[in-house]
């Protein structure tokens, strides 16, 4: 990876050596040993690449870097599909091309979601539904989602997964799971970062999060990575109590950088019940739904 970077190759595979004991892999623990896991030349040797070789890589000064080496690397570190494709992200980050020019115009072309969508979104009014974007943006959200989360209660900038889970006030009461949040939170900025090295609005996003939360910090040295897409989130809501939902994530055809979050109870429970209140509770309200750049408001 080249300087101002934001993907982290060194990062990552210090942090996947770490992981492993070198008892997992046959070698002998002789020792006292500096750092935890594998030392770089004992994963060169396991991989058969040279010490040289796999130094470079790790530095980000590897080039044209083959398949069977990402392989042979992966293999040995353990690593799963997730974190194998990403690999691949951060060995190869778009070699020498020029990078493109970021305009504002171009930002908002990828950030608009489209008619069809929203009017989707509108007509699930039993259904909290929200379209989430590069970076963890919310780019659109319906009334459920807003009676459920408060996003046009929020400042804008805090429509961001990310921010809201690390900066919102009383987000540690309103997720019952807070610490798995943050880490899924975490996960997924660090795949958007291997996709996307150059991008200075993650770049700035990911900097405001290290300097505000000593908790991000810790979690993004960790580096981990996984994609959004399926699970359980136990919320506590202000207005109807405990809600526990199954979310689904559910990828846009036409817009990969685009993803439909839903959100629903099991069938004849209480949260069935509690969520049938707050659509009771929100139709009194009738919160419009929302769609918005935050291109504009990036800083």
């Amino acid at each position: 990876m080249g300087e101002g970077d934001i993907g982290g190759i060194g990062e990552f595979l210090q942090s996947r050596r770490a992981r492993i004991k070198p008892a997992d892999v046959g070698l002998p623990g002789l020792g006292r040993r500096r750092v935890p896991g594998l030392r770089r030349e004992e994963l060169a040797q396991l991989a058969g690449v040279s010490i040289d070789y796999y130094t470079r890589l790790e530095r980000g000064r590897a080039r044209n870097v083959s398949d069977a080496i990402l392989d042979a690397i992966a293999d040995v570190l353990r690593l799963d599909g997730i974190e194998r494709q990403h690999l691949r992200d951060l060995a190869r980050p778009g070699g020498t091309a020029p990078r493109p020019r970021v305009t504002s115009e171009s930002r908002t072309a990828r950030s608009q979601v489209r008619p069809g969508l929203a009017r989707l979104l509108e007509m699930m009014d039993a259904v909290p539904a929200c379209v989430m974007g590069r970076r963890t943006d919310i780019l659109a959200y319906n009334a459920m989602a807003d009676a459920l989360y408060g996003f046009s209660a929020m400042p804008a900038r805090h429509r961001n997964a990310a921010r809201h889970t690390f900066l919102h006030p009383g987000v540690r009461t309103f997720y019952a799971d807070w610490s798995d949040v943050a880490e899924e939170a975490v996960a997924f900025l660090h795949l958007d970062a291997g996709r996307h090295p150059h991008d200075p609005q993650l770049a700035a996003l990911i900097g405001e999060l290290s300097l505000e939360s000593t908790t991000f910090r810790t979690l993004w040295a960790r580096h981990p990575v996984r994609d959004k897409t399926y699970g359980t989130k136990r919320l506590h809501h202000p207005v109807v109590g405990d809600l526990e939902l199954a979310y689904e994530t559910l990828l846009l055809p036409g817009d990969a950088d685009q993803c439909l979050v839903t959100y629903t109870p099991a069938a004849g429970s209480a949260s069935e019940e509690r969520l049938q209140l707050l659509a009771s509770w929100q139709a009194s309200t009738t919160p419009p739904v929302d769609t918005y750049d935050n291109a504009d408001q990036a800083h």
